[in-house]
């Protein structure tokens, strides 16, 4: 292991103000995905309601110790604030930080777990075995048994990357940028071949481990939690139809848990880039674009929709004012209405309003008899938008529907979903560990001093 000192002379304080906004950009962390209690010797345990986690004013979900290792880095990718050509203050931990960090925030009940990514210092490798030499050192020294998060850096020996997954609960490997063309042109270091690798080599040993467990029931585990990518939407031209085709081969080739959508934030001035500010508002997609793009994922991951079927060539981009099913709905209306009474699951879980639970609700609720709109009212339906779409024993809600594109249109519209303020110009800014004014160096020193 690699322990020798790293990084400019700086106190631990300064070095985690500056690593962990470096790390805002990171969006892969939300829950768990895994169940594991602790054993009484440790410290710590993983539910898979997930970690601690906290959201920003523009919706991103921020895990409360959530940190890059370095933002040193010997890539020049024209997106990053982290790039090698930029002038900005750099930093670096030590394995022996992170995992002083880690425990005292968790004694304080700060965190439940940690999420740990990395610029790329000297080679992947590298950096590689410091995060490698830090986990084990949280795992085996500290008996640490929460939950950690860890990116995996394209380029990494397949051994270093088995040694770091039995340490992992999760581990994600950055598509960046939706194709090898834009890759291209933003970030000329990197290819596609050389991510999709470390995720196949991840994928192959997951598969692996599973039989070794069904073999060893206490065989040691491989990212119980699966593995996940990031994908940069809005600096490059790439389309919706274009983006979600990506994610949903990654789901069949890969078998990922999560692709996460990062809606581009300038912070270069690039020729090759969106201009960074246009009268002053700085420019990029909405993060309703980022929101849209959520929503059609789980259709894909839970709803049995297929790419092909919410956008094609010739509507390449969702609708921004309906979310991507009840658009898929009105395009649709030749299958509505549907009778809740006789419709097969598959079939309740694509009429807007029901979701995964409520659907199961409704298939279990009619063994025992019929079902009508105030039944469905307490399953959780929601009837603003699917009472256009359902009938019960044979009628609508209201006399007055009408199964009718515009008529539906102009109704759901008048329910008034809120757009992010993003769409009108004004900017949110990303939640910092530093935003209580009672997190002062001074707290900080008597906190790792143990007063």
């Amino acid at each position: 292991m690699m322990t020798d000192r790293i990084g400019p002379d700086m106190s631990l304080f300064e070095k985690l103000k500056i690593l962990s906004d470096a790390a805002k950009y990171d969006v892969s962390c939300t829950s768990s995905g895994v169940e594991r209690k602790g054993d009484g010797t440790g410290m710590g345990n993983c539910h898979a309601a997930g970690i601690c986690h906290s959201f920003s004013a523009d919706g991103r979900c921020i895990s409360l110790l959530k940190i890059l290792f370095t933002n040193e880095c010997i890539f020049d990718c024209k997106y990053c604030i982290n790039r090698s050509s930029n002038d900005v203050a750099r930093a670096s931990f030590t394995p022996d930080e992170v995992c002083t960090l880690t425990m005292e925030f968790y004694r304080r009940n700060y965190i439940e777990g940690l999420f740990l990514s990395s610029g790329i210092l000297k080679s992947p490798n590298y950096t590689m075995e410091l995060i490698y030499a830090a986990l084990y050192k949280l795992r085996k020294e500290c008996n640490f048994q929460g939950y950690i998060h860890v990116k995996a850096i394209p380029g990494t020996d397949e051994e270093l990357i088995r040694r770091i997954g039995f340490l992992a609960d999760r581990m994600s490997v950055n598509l960046e940028l939706p194709t090898a063309e834009s890759l291209r042109l933003l970030a000329p270091h990197k290819t596609r071949k050389n991510i999709l690798t470390p995720m196949r080599i991840v994928q192959n040993k997951i598969c692996e481990n599973k039989q070794e467990i069904t073999l060893y029931r206490n065989a040691p585990r491989f990212v119980p939690a699966g593995q996940s990518t990031q994908m940069i939407i809005g600096a490059t031209p790439e389309n919706d139809y274009q983006i979600l085709n990506v994610a949903e081969s990654l789901y069949k080739k890969f078998a990922l848990k999560r692709v996460f959508y990062s809606a581009y934030v300038s912070v270069n001035e690039e020729i090759h880039l969106p201009a960074k500010s246009q009268g002053g508002v700085p420019q990029g997609p909405p993060l309703l674009r980022e929101h849209r793009l959520y929503q059609a994922d789980w259709l894909l991951r839970f709803y049995h929709f297929e790419a092909h079927e919410l956008l094609d060539e010739k509507n390449p981009n969702f609708n921004v004012l309906l979310d991507p099913k009840c658009d898929w709905a009105l395009k649709h209306l030749e299958q509505f209405p549907v009778e809740v009474n006789r419709a097969a699951y598959e079939t309740l879980l694509r009429v807007p309003g029901v979701g995964v639970k409520s659907a199961l609700r409704i298939v279990k609720a009619r063994r025992m008899g019929n079902i009508g709109f105030e039944d469905l009212k307490k399953m959780g339906v929601v009837l603003k938008r699917a009472v256009y779409f359902l009938t019960c024993n044979g009628r609508m809600m209201y006399p007055t529907v009408k199964i009718d594109e515009d008529y539906i249109t102009r109704n759901l519209l008048n329910t008034r979903e809120r757009l992010p303020d993003s769409v009108t110009g004004l900017n949110y800014r990303q939640l910092s560990l530093f935003d209580d004014q009672n997190f002062t160096p001074q707290s900080m020193n008597a906190m790792l001093s143990g007063r």
